[in-house]
């Protein structure tokens, strides 16, 4: 067997991602040749301050500030720093000096990944990023080649950890949004300013990345439609238990047929949504992450594990490394990801789904067939109605929580706008949408 020469490593960045990488090539280094038919060398560290204390473990002659001498040495490049600069500027120069480059900057793929993957391909280097989406979960790779011979119809997932515990803790405790959201940061969950988790923003990034490969289609991340979990409150959560659901922040990516006056395209989408507890999602606790795919051919398929942690995303790092090692020892040009199908990217009002709304209203003779109309009105075909009674000071009202059939955003939305303006109506307390039905 022909001994190949040792594949030189660059590292850029040692966080909580980057030092566990560095560990784990450091201590596996034997077993990892033998896996790949070539000694994986590490070759240096990048990093801002080299006083930093989770350095202590990584071999002082490896850490260095020098960016450049270090990418122009590497055979393979390894960006775990996250933001967009200077990681743009440091993969874009990996890229065409020829190097492999590995990454789990969700955010830097989501705004500039067509640039980045253009460029892989112009050079013939191979852009690797499991990491970015779900953590230690393997779904990239699913999607761009096991599933590469099938049409996706559908993806629907939860790929951030941090609401999904927020929520989890709302709907197994009964506690308030702002107590889990204490308890979540308390526990390192989320940052300082989390407004990334809590307003959907991180999920939206994985949902562009998720949706480009399914439907080999170019996502704008400002195409991707972001509501976040900041407006669920306790009694949504505790109704949706009484009726058979749990709350999720889901990322949705589906194909939208064609209909007699609009074309067909794709919808990419993250909001909170009640999920009935018999749907294999309802069950994913804590902080973990999963996601769904629904396929042509091979049907229904789940990809459930840790979405979150240094350990676990450099798991998905490392095993992005060895298929970059084995692709330099087996030779060949790196392969290209295809937006060749360049479908639409749809507006929110294309999409249909289920509904669940909440109203107050006047407890008096006919309020109900005023509802009732508003619905058949614009086409939004009632499936269930409970109905409630009350006095507030004195005064008689009614809670109804209406269920919906299936019905496209845009008739729901004109629903929600008469009812609103109705003297029926005292208030809208709750809308929000039913998926995985």
């Amino acid at each position: 067997m022909i001994e190949y020469r040792p594949l030189k490593i660059a590292l850029l960045g040692a966080g909580v991602v980057g030092s566990q990488v560095a560990k784990l090539l450091l201590e596996n280094k034997e077993e990892l040749a033998a896996r790949v038919g070539a000694e994986l060398e590490l070759i240096g560290v990048l990093v801002r301050d080299k006083n930093a204390a989770r350095l202590s473990n990584i071999p002082s002659e490896l850490i260095t500030t020098e960016a450049d001498a270090l990418i122009l040495g590497a055979d393979i490049v390894i960006e775990v720093m996250g933001g967009i600069e200077p990681a743009r500027t440091y993969i874009l120069q990996a890229l065409n000096s020829g190097s492999d480059v590995i990454t789990a900057n969700k955010a830097l793929l989501a705004t500039n990944g067509v640039e980045l993957f253009d460029t892989a391909e112009q050079v013939g280097a191979q852009l690797y990023f499991e990491a970015a989406v779900a953590g230690a979960i393997p779904i990239i790779r699913p999607l761009r080649e096991s599933l590469a011979g099938d049409k996706i119809k559908r993806i629907m997932g939860i790929v951030n950890g941090s609401t999904n515990y927020i929520l989890d803790r709302m709907d197994s405790t009964g506690c308030t949004l702002e107590s889990a959201i204490a308890e979540a940061t308390k526990l390192g969950y989320l940052e300082a300013d989390p407004t990334l988790d809590l307003e959907g923003f991180d999920a939206a990034q994985k949902a562009a990345i998720l949706a480009s490969l399914a439907f080999h289609t170019e996502v704008p991340l400002e195409k991707v439609y972001r509501e976040g979990i900041t407006k669920v409150t306790s009694e949504q959560m505790a109704a949706a238990k009484r009726d058979g659901y749990v709350i999720k922040l889901l990322a949705i990516c589906e194909k939208i047929d064609a209909t007699e006056t609009e074309e067909e395209g794709i919808s990419v989408r993250v909001y909170p949504a009640m999920v009935p507890l018999e749907h294999p999602l309802a069950s994913v606790r804590g902080a973990f992450n999963a996601v769904f795919v629904e396929a042509e051919a091979a049907g229904s398929l789940m990809f459930y594990g840790s979405g979150a942690g240094g350990l676990q995303t450099a798991s998905a790092v490392m095993g992005d490394l060895v298929s970059a090692a084995k692709r330099h020892v087996a030779g060949g040009p790196g392969l290209a990801d295809s937006v060749h199908a360049d479908l639409e990217v749809l507006p929110i009002s294309r999409i249909k789904t289920r509904y669940q709304i909440t109203l107050e209203v006047t407890d008096a003779p006919g309020v109900l067939a005023t509802v009732a109309n508003a619905f058949a009105k614009h086409d939004v075909s009632i499936e269930t109605v409970e109905q409630s009674a009350k006095m507030i000071e004195a005064e008689s009202t009614a809670w109804l929580e209406i269920g919906t059939h299936e019905a496209t955003d845009k008739d729901l939305a004109a629903v929600v706008e008469e009812l609103r303006n109705s003297s029926a109506v005292e208030q809208i307390t709750s809308v929000i949408r039913v998926e995985g039905v």
